[in-house]
């Protein structure tokens, strides 16, 4: 295995499946056996998930919500995306823990940098909920400052595209992908991979990014084995 330890950042939106909003149970138990390839072979896998199927702080904003109160309904439905995608990983036979930056108690541990190094040691795949705990930082920030306070090897953004590209390839046919790409020429370039405060995060602590589809099935496994796929963003 190329990476010991790996931090997979999902959307919310790719939970929805063919839904218009909410939790698609096939997505889950494809992602489940995605996620079960690299963990048989011993990959130590730290999860955060988004809440954008079920809600969105800056879309409530948009529409006249306060924005602190919106985010912290978003951090909610991150827990909720949490939760679903730990039932699926345990009825596929891996052992999880659920850490959430809110206290909830009842059912979810608080999230505590020690714990959760020391679940990843012992082969538990841990799920990071409720973003950072704070508002106005998305759940990419939270990927990539889970990613460095628990000393993960590259951060795995799982999408619906297969990489970076000179523009979006859904809008522009002629867009061209990158298999590898610098933090400086992404910037340069203003290509979009993570949001400004997770991606300068990223770049400072010297922490690959890897873009890559989710939904095409084997591509967790290829890139822990080290075959190129996606878009990887070094240094």
């Amino acid at each position: 295995m190329s990476y010991k330890r790996i931090l997979l950042k999902l959307s919310g939106e790719a939970l929805m499946g063919e839904r218009q909003y909410g939790i698609d149970p096939k997505t889950l138990s494809d992602y489940a056996a995605e996620i079960k390839q690299i963990h048989d072979q011993g990959v130590e896998i730290a999860i955060v998930i988004g809440g954008g199927n079920i809600f969105r702080g800056v879309a409530g904003a948009s529409n006249g919500m306060d924005r602190v109160q919106g985010d912290y309904m978003g951090m909610l439905a991150t827990v909720i995306n949490g939760m679903a995608l730990q039932g699926a990983l345990e009825d596929a036979g891996m052992p999880t823990r659920l850490q959430t930056a809110l206290k909830i108690e009842a059912i979810a541990e608080p999230y505590i940098k020690r714990r959760a190094t020391r679940h990843l040691e012992k082969g538990r795949i841990v799920i990071f909920g409720a973003g950072t705990g704070n508002p106005y930082f998305t759940t990419d920030t939270a990927a990539v400052l889970r990613g460095i306070e628990v000393d993960c090897d590259v951060i795995l953004k799982g999408t619906r595209v297969d990489g970076v590209y000179t523009a979006d390839p859904e809008k522009d046919p002629n867009a061209v992908k990158y298999d590898t790409i610098t933090f400086d020429d992404v910037l340069a370039k203003g290509l979009n991979v993570m949001d400004t405060t997770a991606f300068t995060l990223s770049q400072e602590n010297k922490l690959p990014i890897i873009v890559f589809d989710m939904n095409k099935k084997g591509n967790l496994l290829k890139i822990c084995n080290g075959e190129t796929v996606g878009t990887t963003v070094t240094i």
